[in-house]
């Protein structure tokens, strides 16, 4: 238990992040059974599943944290599910790692 309430606070941490480089409501990133946030600048989706939609585990999140040049790698795998046109959040997710990783990224409890 205590090791998903740990995984849990990782994983709202990061989102938050993601939510503070990249705001909006064009893409929603679902990391099940943790969160699910709406993303990334753009049209903005009101009713119905979003045309952006962005899943995967939360062990891929942090998988993707540490290295984050392999999203096109997990996405071919499987294990990352992308769908629509602004679903690409590769170079996203550079931007999150390098923030997170640099001295200042212990604030995000990394």
């Amino acid at each position: 238990m205590k090791h998903d309430l740990n995984l849990k606070t990782q994983v709202k941490q990061i989102l938050k992040v993601v939510q503070e480089l990249a705001p909006g409501r064009s893409v929603e990133l679902r990391i099940p059974p943790y969160a699910a946030i709406e993303c990334v600048g753009g049209n903005t989706h009101r009713r119905g599943t979003p045309p952006n939609v962005v899943e995967m585990s939360a062990e891929t999140l942090l998988n993707l944290l540490d290295n984050p040049v392999k999203w096109q790698q997990y996405c071919d795998l499987g294990c990352i599910s992308a769908s629509g046109t602004n679903s690409n959040l590769g170079d996203l997710f550079a931007e999150v790692s390098k923030l997170m990783n640099s001295e200042g990224g212990s604030e995000y409890g990394k």
